[in-house]
């Protein structure tokens, strides 16, 4: 993982595309609370921004801590850039830092395809086995239930069983109460909408 302490490149992608404007901080829940015009306005802010980072940069972002990783999601997603697909999708398996996998599973159900259905199938796999990890599993499950929604498919049906993957893993030590799984639909296609009206901004995601 690189650090900024000795990488000036880092350094000057973080502050660029990470910090400017606490960007890294705006992309969560934070997005639902603006105003319509200053939703249009931080839309328009993130497209210049996917259409301005390389690839390679975004490489870097990366491989760097989770706000690094967090915004390049984003901007990945804005851009359309599925070239990264296997790259989150290895991320978000691997699980390494906080707060990032939710923006993979985002950028995951933006692209929208079986493909995608299927990295976040596997995470689900492996994480609604461990009870005692709460780390992405309601984005993930969240995401696969959105693009269910949207292509007509039943991929999440096997995790919602009675008893099954899902129940076992709200029933461990870190939950009590659990919102139903319709709820975590319902906030990932508000949060794939708003990353879809920053790529309607983007000159990249049209090319």
């Amino acid at each position: 993982m690189r650090h900024d302490v000795e990488d000036p490149e880092l350094r000057r992608l973080r502050r660029h595309y990470v910090a400017a404007g606490q960007r890294y901080m705006r992309l969560h829940y934070g997005i639902f609370r603006l105003s319509d015009r200053e939703r249009g306005k931080f839309a328009r802010e993130l497209a210049r921004a996917a259409d301005a980072i390389s690839p390679h940069e975004l490489g870097v972002l990366l491989d760097s801590g989770w706000r690094e990783r967090k915004t390049a999601a984003w901007l990945i997603a804005i851009a359309g850039r599925t070239e990264f697909r296997p790259r989150l999708g290895e991320l978000l398996l691997a699980s390494e830092v906080c707060y990032a996998g939710h923006a993979y599973c985002i950028t995951l159900a933006t692209f929208g395809t079986e493909a995608d259905a299927d990295l976040l199938a596997a995470y689900l796999d492996r994480y609604l086995a461990r009870p005692d990890l709460d780390y992405d599993q309601s984005s993930a499950l969240g995401a696969l239930l959105h693009l269910d929604a949207a292509h007509g498919t039943d991929r999440a049906a096997r995790f919602l069983t009675p008893n099954g993957p899902w129940q076992q893993w709200i029933h461990g030590p870190r939950a009590e109460q659990e919102p139903e799984p319709a709820e975590y639909q319902e906030v990932m296609a508000k949060f794939c909408s708003f990353a879809q009206e920053s790529a309607s901004h983007s000159t990249a995601h049209r090319t």
